[in-house]
């Protein structure tokens, strides 16, 4: 096996984090020649063998019982979020690896008209590795109105959500925070690839962004895992100005592995009146399709 794999090198990046007195351990100071705890401090605390646990990082070994790897979490200080993690890329390893090339993700009816239904906010629907499979109206004219609205349509063209973060200059303006965004999009992709460690699109996406981006470069070796359930953030719209919004992800039933991204605004808000000006500039050039709303034009700058 080449390299640690997955597991190891989650193992790893959290040993790193790590230090003696975050356990409860003597700190030698300037004498410790590793960042973070030793291999053979975690396996004591762990209560499992040093050739054991060495075995597991360097990826030579497949096996892990559950009591294992619970005492390993523990060792680490997983939280919940990481201890899933951990948990899937154990999976994935001890099963032998079934590369093959998947079929282009699809929206479902079903999903369609739920985008629909939800066109009063801006909303998408984002597949296992953050492609746009659909937008409506006023999604598109918030987060990507520099881009044709009719792309998602076409799985050459899809958008990515991850790519453009880190590589489109619009999306990097368009987050007042733009690293506290980073820093979520790389953790939810770290849930993803444990989810499909064998996924050549993710693995080809995640080599992409590492090749082009400095910036994901740093924040991916952190190994952090974080699941991106619900966050506010001010974004700088080029036609309505500061909005701030809260992106919250819900599941669909039908569709797993697909997640509806909506953004919301407090009642009363300027954000709120924001994106009601948005909506009515968006729907005053846009003919309407496919059920969601397809601009010709996206708003811009008067």
């Amino acid at each position: 096996m080449n390299g640690p794999g997955p597991l190891g090198a989650f193992l790893q990046a959290r040993r790193a984090r790590l230090r003696p007195a975050d356990v409860g351990l003597r700190d030698l100071g300037p004498r410790r020649r590793v960042a973070g705890l030793r291999r053979e401090e975690l396996a004591q605390l762990a209560g499992v063998s040093v050739s054991y646990y060495t075995r597991l990082e360097q990826g030579r070994s497949r096996g892990a019982s559950a009591e294992v790897l619970d005492a390993i979490a523990r060792a680490l200080l997983l939280d919940d979020h990481e201890r899933e993690h951990l948990d899937r890329l154990a999976s994935g390893a001890r099963r032998v690896p079934r590369p093959r090339r998947p079929r282009p993700e699809k929206l479902a009816d079903e999903t369609r008209d739920l985008l629909r239904s939800v066109d009063g906010v801006p909303a998408m629907v984002l597949g296992r590795r953050t492609d746009v499979l659909a937008w409506n109206t006023l999604g598109h004219a918030l987060l990507a109105g520099h881009l044709d609205f009719l792309d998602p349509e076409d799985p050459a063209r899809r958008p990515n959500m991850s790519r453009m973060l880190f590589l489109d200059p619009h999306c990097q303006e368009l987050y007042a925070d733009w690293k506290r965004k980073a820093r979520a999009v790389v953790g939810n992709l770290r849930v993803a690839v444990g989810r499909h460690p064998e996924n050549p699109l993710l693995a080809e996406l995640i080599g992409e962004l590492t090749m082009k981006s400095p910036q994901f470069v740093a924040l991916w070796g952190d190994h952090r895992v974080a699941p991106c359930d619900a966050a506010a953030y001010e974004l700088r719209h080029p036609f309505v100005g500061t909005v701030t919004v809260t992106q919250q992800t819900l599941s669909i039933a039908r569709s797993p592995e697909q997640a509806l991204i909506v953004c919301t605004t407090p009642a009363g808000s300027s954000s709120e009146e924001a994106l009601a000006l948005l909506r009515q500039a968006s729907d005053s050039r846009a003919p309407h399709a496919h059920g969601v709303g397809a601009p010709e034009k996206s708003p811009r700058p008067v």
